[in-house]
């Protein structure tokens, strides 16, 4: 019998039915690109299922503070609905007086890591006030940070090393090959270090030598599989990786093997 490869997207995103909609319109006007999906949970268990997806780490982030908590209960309430399909990461903020309490808080009710997105959320990778959240989750549980985008200085790939440097046991999953529209500068700065990447939203925007020319550089051991939902179609997103012509047991990292070793499962 051959042994069935595990599918994880690395990357997705959900809201509440009552904002999906409008969250997920607002995340194309964000970066002026038609989203493919609405961003509900109904919609992601759908998806999943016809593009053959068997678990998604959900994700959101808060613009503020004060919806920390509540970006994090919904998630936590959606991952204790779906224990068998969904894993999640909440979510932390600058502005938050004791972030480490309320990382307590997420991985006491099952979470598994933060996500962070610094240029909605308006802080700066290596900034002072952002210290505060790499020292909570360093040596505790991974952060999948947005990188790059080159209309803002916020998430640029070469405040990674730096951060690295000053918290050197912090396990980090760089998005979108590691600097969405920023790969040039992500390849250069990230390659030498010890990040994950996924790649999600990345693929619209190369072909498939560049994207493989990507993945090869970074290793088939640091990099994930993750469509961005509601931004991609998964299904899309699978065809086109399966269409780089990789090895099957490299392929099994890709879509599994390596999002288990970030986190801890075996």
């Amino acid at each position: 019998m051959v042994e069935k490869t595990l599918i994880i997207d690395c990357h997705t995103h959900i809201y509440p039915d009552k904002i999906a909609q409008k969250a997920s319109d607002a995340i194309g006007a964000f970066y002026d690109i038609p989203m493919s999906l609405d961003g509900s949970l109904g919609t992601l268990l759908q998806t999943m299922d016809r593009a053959g997806v068997d678990k998604c780490l959900v994700c959101s982030a808060a613009v503020d503070a004060v919806h920390v908590r509540p970006v994090n209960d919904y998630i936590i309430s959606a991952v204790k609905a779906h224990p068998d399909r969904l894993m999640g990461f909440g979510t932390l903020h600058p502005d938050l007086e004791d972030p480490g309490q309320e990382l307590d808080y997420m991985l006491k009710n099952g979470l598994l890591g933060v996500k962070l997105h610094p240029d909605m959320q308006k802080f700066a990778l290596e900034e002072e006030r952002t210290d505060k959240l790499y020292t909570v989750c360093e040596g505790v549980c991974p952060m999948l940070l947005h990188t790059g985008d080159r209309r803002y200085h916020y998430s640029n790939p070469s405040q990674i090393p730096p951060v690295l440097k000053k918290h050197p046991r912090l396990v980090l999953e760089c998005a979108h090959l590691g600097g969405y529209s920023e790969w040039d500068e992500a390849a250069e700065c990230l390659i030498d270090t010890n990040v994950y990447v996924d790649c999600s939203s990345s693929f619209f925007a190369m072909d498939d030598d560049r994207a493989r020319e990507l993945i090869l550089a970074f290793g088939e051991d640091r990099v994930l599989f993750g469509s961005d939902y509601p931004m991609w179609d998964m299904q899309k997103e699978r065809a086109r990786l399966e269409g780089l012509g990789f090895p099957p047991e490299m392929m099994k990292k890709l879509y599994s093997g390596n999002i288990l070793k970030m986190l801890g499962i075996h």
